[in-house]
């Protein structure tokens, strides 16, 4: 079962997620909603709208639990959506951080893009994946090499996935942000 929008939030709510990291899934899962409606759009008719959008609303759905243990989130975040039965979206969920497997030569489906648009949101705003892996080893890094080569390493993952979504789209990355921005149809479809 997919969560509409609406029994999303509320379950925001009931985890107590913060406003900020609420405001963070809004942004991803209008990042990942675009790019699903844009690649559905060049025939991509197999990748569901409402899971890549309830996927990405959920994704940190843990963090706030989390903030103040080492448990992670993400794991975290799949278990609370079995929980209540939305088992396609705990697969999204409990990968958004890390893919368990390798990048699929047909990109993507809709864990590749919630992952993908987690790593282009910054807070509450669209950055380059660039800027994003800055954030993350400043912030996460602990100036430890070895989790340095880990963080890396995940976003040689992104920049593949990156490549494989715009080619098939015939778009350039930093378009992004002009898309999601300038583009209502997500907007009024799913009122984020």
């Amino acid at each position: 079962m997919i969560p509409t929008v609406e029994e999303c939030f509320e379950l925001m709510d009931k985890y107590r997620m913060l406003e900020n990291i609420k405001d963070h899934s809004v942004m991803v899962a209008r990042v990942a909603g675009m790019i699903t409606r844009k690649m559905q759009d060049v025939g991509r008719n197999d990748l569901s709208l409402d899971l890549a959008v309830a996927a990405a609303l959920l994704h940190d759905i843990a963090k706030t639990a989390c903030l103040d243990s080492n448990e992670n989130h993400a794991a975290q975040g799949r278990e609370i959506c079995l929980e209540h039965d939305f088992f396609e979206v705990a697969d999204i969920v409990g990968e958004h951080v890390v893919l368990s497997n390798s990048v699929p030569q047909e990109c993507c489906s809709e864990k590749e893009i919630v992952y993908y648009a987690d790593k282009r949101v910054l807070h509450d705003r669209i950055v380059s994946i660039e800027d994003r892996l800055e954030y993350i080893l400043d912030r996460y890094g602990q100036n430890d090499a070895r989790l340095h080569r880990l963080i890396e390493q995940n976003f040689r993952i992104c920049r593949t996935i990156e490549q494989r979504i715009f080619d098939v789209l015939e778009l350039q990355p930093e378009g992004l942000t002009d898309m999601v921005n300038g583009h209502p149809l997500v907007l009024e479809h799913f009122n984020l």
